[in-house]
């Protein structure tokens, strides 16, 4: 980031769509000429990996590190291929349009991609862009095809509930269950081909407009994934493939008994040894989807919190350093161009902040976390937020503004954010100061959630941590991104300065 900037955040899920999910197609599109129109360089989502109803959808607690999720393949554009005929999609159910029905829309979608991948099985085998895609990624896509295969046969169920022999990936089980299951196999390559055809896409309009992608990497994948199943040895299990201890927060102020998020933990002693190449590839994977990449819960690459498997609570776990700096030192040997930013947030200590400032990552600033008791020194203020950093309003973690403004804030602490601002205590005066606070800080980036934009409630909140069901639905509706919201937020861009980037690249281009 070496121009002032600006971006919206919002996740492919959310984008308008008469198929009951955003998807890749002509919304996602139109959501990336809305945003040229509206003067801005960075769109920011979510993880684009696959999801499952088992984990409540959450797109950071995917099957994959590695795969697209077949949920976002857009219909329309199977249609124009011609994998699909109009026909296809005349009995389409009625959708929610302002929220995800998750269940119904992946049992619909995966009728339709079956039906898209029979239609194509006459003439996709010797098409060269499907066999160049499974060449390039036959590194990741054969595991995973296989294991999307047998999580189906299986019905959903855990890898590690599997016959013993495919659990522990015997060679002459492997070998048989691929047979077994060959069209079945197939079928996930060719998902994921058409996945990410269409992200290519997606990514080549976006760079056409000097839109820039803001992409989001999980620091832990799912016990029940792709990545434990087939590289068990990276993780620290037992001889039944189990955790041995699994990832989380300790207590503290917001959280008495810590987080406890289950996911397995590394086995970084394993991953040295190998040169972190299992790292290398991911980040070098991230790196070719997007032109940002934001390492969530960066400190766990300092050290991470670590607690027995089995606990109920994250209290009786412990620091574990990690070798974070020789992994980064690596990184910039082998992937010099990779734009990563570093979520720093929660309990950050200082050498947290000292292998951010060696390799010059920036973190992230959240104007709601601002106002608590240690003002005028709290770091998320405006006046305090250093410029090699992202600002927010809030994140996907995080109410609506005007959720948190009604919902969260006591009415003194009203009367205090409404003193630092200089406004009354309005809440629409307030939501206006806040955008414009973020936009006029020495932050070299703004990123606003598009909720915020649009003045919306708590309704609206994409993720509350803290709640397993009920999360990642909500949809923005396609008249709520008008040429007045794109003429307003171009105008905040111009007037704080923050277009310096598009007018950067579109020189470059000229």
């Amino acid at each position: 980031m070496k121009h002032r900037a600006s971006g919206i955040l919002l996740h492919i899920t959310s984008l308008p769509s008469r198929y009951g999910i955003g998807d890749l197609g002509p919304g996602a599109h139109a959501f990336a000429d809305f945003l040229a129109r509206a003067q801005q360089t960075y769109w920011q989502l979510l993880p684009l990996t696959p999801t499952n109803s088992g984990t409540g959808n959450s797109p950071y607690n995917a099957y994959s590190a590695f795969a697209g999720n077949p949920l976002l393949i857009s219909p329309d554009v199977l249609v124009a291929q011609g994998y699909l005929s109009p026909e296809n999609l005349g009995a389409l159910p009625l959708f929610a349009d302002d929220r995800v029905e998750y269940a119904r829309v992946a049992a619909w979608k995966e009728q339709l991609l079956r039906i898209a991948f029979e239609n194509g099985l006459s003439w996709l085998p010797g098409r060269t862009g499907y066999l160049d895609f499974k060449t390039a990624n036959g590194w990741w896509l054969e595991d995973y095809a296989l294991f999307a295969a047998l999580k189906q046969h299986f019905e959903g169920l855990p890898w590690y509930y599997w016959p013993k022999d495919i659990r522990f990936r015997h060679p002459g089980a492997l070998d048989e269950w691929r047979e077994r299951l060959s069209m079945e196999v197939e079928r996930e390559r060719f998902k994921q081909f058409i996945f990410f055809e269409q992200w290519e896409a997606l990514k080549a309009h976006c760079v056409g407009l000097h839109i820039r992608l803001f992409g989001d990497m999980p620091i832990y994948v799912s016990l029940d994934s792709c990545d434990v199943w087939s590289h068990p040895e990276l993780f620290e299990l037992d001889d039944n493939l189990l955790p041995i201890h699994v990832a989380g927060a300790p207590p503290d102020y917001f959280s008495e008994k810590g987080q406890l998020w289950g996911n397995p933990v590394y086995n970084w002693e394993h991953m040295a040894a190998s040169n972190f190449s299992w790292w290398i590839d991911r980040l070098r994977h991230n790196g070719m989807l997007y032109h940002t990449v934001r390492l969530d819960h960066f400190r766990g690459f300092v050290a991470f919190w670590q607690v027995p498997a089995g606990s109920k609570t994250a209290r009786n776990g412990v620091w574990r350093p990690c070798p974070g700096k020789q992994l980064f030192q690596l990184v910039q040997k082998q992937l010099p161009d990779l734009d990563i930013v570093a979520e720093d947030l929660g309990h950050i200590t200082q050498d947290v902040r000292e292998l951010m400032a060696y390799f010059g990552f920036p973190g992230m600033k959240i104007l709601q976390f601002a106002f608590g008791d240690d003002l005028p020194n709290n770091p998320y203020l405006p006046h305090n937020i250093d410029k090699n950093s992202v600002v927010y309003t809030g994140t996907h973690d995080n109410n609506t503004l005007k959720g948190w403004y009604q919902k969260e804030l006591a009415p003194e602490q009203r009367a205090l954010v409404a003193e630092y601002l200089g406004t009354d205590s309005d809440y629409h005066a307030l939501h206006a100061a806040m955008i414009r606070v973020a936009m006029m800080s020495r932050a070299d980036l703004c990123i606003l959630p598009l909720q915020d934009v649009l003045t919306l409630g708590h309704e609206a909140r994409m993720n509350t941590p803290s709640q397993r069901d009920g999360n990642w639905g909500w949809r923005v509706l396609p008249d709520q991104l008008s040429r007045d919201l794109a003429s307003k937020l171009a105008r905040w861009t111009w007037l704080y300065g923050r277009e310096g980037a598009r007018q950067q690249r579109s020189a470059a281009t000229e």
